[in-house]
């Protein structure tokens, strides 16, 4: 990857199709970012869960565009593209065939049951010690042919696990592996890949067998030119340990660790998270699913302390409640359907309170800290909690998955904020310095710096997050030194 800085968006949302995606990037974003991470464009994008439960992993929706269009898109960007690894629709052709033929379907063994994972039964204690996202049992009734079987459905009825043990399971997912690849995709997502394993007698969650897996997927991604970033929701010193084993990890600490600064005051726990996190990491303030809590908190398996303790969390959840005036609340838990158990819904720019150069100093941070920087297209345009989607939907994460018309488009690029944040980004790509040495401290004052050097140069943020101010300071190694101390007006770096 050569490129800092990526857009998160489903094609559908911006722009309508994965060419006029592309447009938006090169045309009206031009400068600010020199990759994109396109959401589940497979057949169909509009399932059950906004195509992260595809009937064929392997085919783009036509509505959408080709695989022609994802090869055009990587000419000159850098490409990032889902392989959802943990399950396929029930819709699918494989599950449609074990649904009509049962175990004579040559799919039978592609999909996990409770009896697959527990031959011999499964105790009240096996079944509690599974990790599921979501309240309840991971088991669904399926017709099996002439009988019925409790299918393995970790996140919804809709979708199914597969068993990536099997050979039906291993040969799908070298399908998708194969048609990633011949499209020019540099940067594989593996999703959900944490639950992908079930072994009895464990949570059946990032257990040594997933590990395992993770290293052999790995392994055959980079046989194919694929780097591999790992999506996993958890304790953060798992984080830290699957960073080692992996080309990219998520920084999913970052975004409450932000949060719980600008609500507090108290910059702490993020300054010792900087000074900790793996540095092969991709980091976020948002993307299409909610803001992770778990990621922070106390270990749940061990009880271990974690980057805030369990009043510092609760105290977090309540002020990005307080925050959106009640519409993360809304959004969030028993609230709404499709409900996560370690997130908190909501846009990042309501969870700073639409305060416009807090925003900007929580997305310096972001860009200041190492890693590759995704950027989610909602806030992007620092958009707002959609709560008409939210209402016609029930699905709390819908609250951050605006559809964008081209109108909407073109009157956010007129808003300050949104202007400040892209050539926020465009200060990132070109600044001197952040090709050398990273350091970071928190000041006496409460103030977190971040400073890069180089030979090229150097530059440095400065950042109070509960007072939304932030200031820059760069010099060229042969130049005069620049500085500004409003975000909303950043002068070119050769200015």
């Amino acid at each position: 990857m050569t490129h800092p800085i990526q857009l998160i968006a489903y094609a559908d949302r911006l722009g309508g199709t994965i060419p006029a995606l592309g447009e938006v990037l090169r045309d009206r974003f031009a400068g600010a970012f020199g990759g994109v991470h396109i959401l589940p464009f497979f057949t169909p994008f509009d399932g059950a869960d906004a195509g992260f439960d595809p009937d064929d992993h392997t085919t783009v929706d036509p509505r959408l565009g080709t695989w022609d269009d994802v090869r055009a898109l990587s000419d000159d960007l850098d490409v990032m593209v889902d392989v959802i690894v943990n399950h396929v629709s029930a819709r699918s052709p494989q599950f449609r065939d074990v649904i009509q033929n049962g175990d004579q379907s040559p799919y039978a063994q592609m999909f996990l049951t409770m009896g697959t994972v527990f031959p011999e039964g499964a105790t009240e204690a096996d079944l509690l010690r599974i990790y599921r996202p979501r309240p309840g049992l991971p088991f669904t009734p399926y017709p099996w042919g002439e009988s019925t079987r409790l299918v393995w459905t970790t996140f919804t009825a809709a979708q199914v696990d597969i068993d990536v043990r099997s050979a039906a399971g291993s040969a799908y997912l070298i399908s998708i592996l194969d048609a990633l690849r011949d499209a020019g995709t540099r940067m594989i997502r593996l999703d959900a890949v944490g639950y992908a394993v079930k072994t009895p007698g464990t949570s059946s969650f990032m257990t040594p067998e997933t590990f395992a897996f993770i290293d052999e997927l790995t392994a055959l991604a980079h046989e194919r030119g694929l780097e591999v970033l790992v999506e996993v929701h958890s304790f953060y010193r798992r984080q830290i340990e699957i960073a080692q084993r992996v080309d990219r990890v998520y920084d999913f600490a970052l975004p409450p660790l932000v949060l719980f600064a600008a609500a507090t005051g108290d910059h702490a726990p993020l300054a010792r998270w900087i000074a900790e996190r793996p540095e092969n990491a991709v980091t976020v303030l948002d993307t299409h699913d909610g803001i992770g809590i778990v990621d922070v908190g106390p270990d749940p398996a061990t009880g271990e302390p974690g980057l805030l303790d369990a009043g510092q969390l609760g105290a977090l959840v309540e002020a990005i409640h307080d925050a959106t005036g009640g519409q993360s609340r809304a959004a969030t838990g028993a609230a709404a359907s499709n409900l996560d158990i370690y997130q908190v819904n909501s846009t990042f720019c309501d969870a700073m309170r639409r305060d416009d150069r807090a925003y900007l100093a929580a997305r310096a941070v972001q860009l200041f800290v190492p890693g590759i920087h995704q950027i989610y297209y909602v806030g992007a345009l620092a958009g707002t909690n959609d709560m008409d989607l939210l209402e016609r939907t029930g699905v709390g994460r819908d609250i951050n998955r605006h559809h964008y018309s081209d109108a909407d488009l073109e009157r956010d690029l007129e808003r300050p904020v949104v202007a400040a944040l892209l050539d926020l980004c465009r200060f990132r790509s070109d600044a001197p310095g952040f090709d050398g040495v990273f350091q970071s401290r928190l000041d006496d004052d409460g103030w977190l710096q971040m400073r890069w050097e180089s030979a090229s140069g150097w530059s440095e943020l400065r950042a109070r997050l509960d007072q939304g101010q932030a200031e820059l300071r760069w010099a060229r190694a042969d130049g005069l030194e620049h500085a500004t101390a409003d975000l909303l007006e950043i002068p070119p770096t050769d200015a």
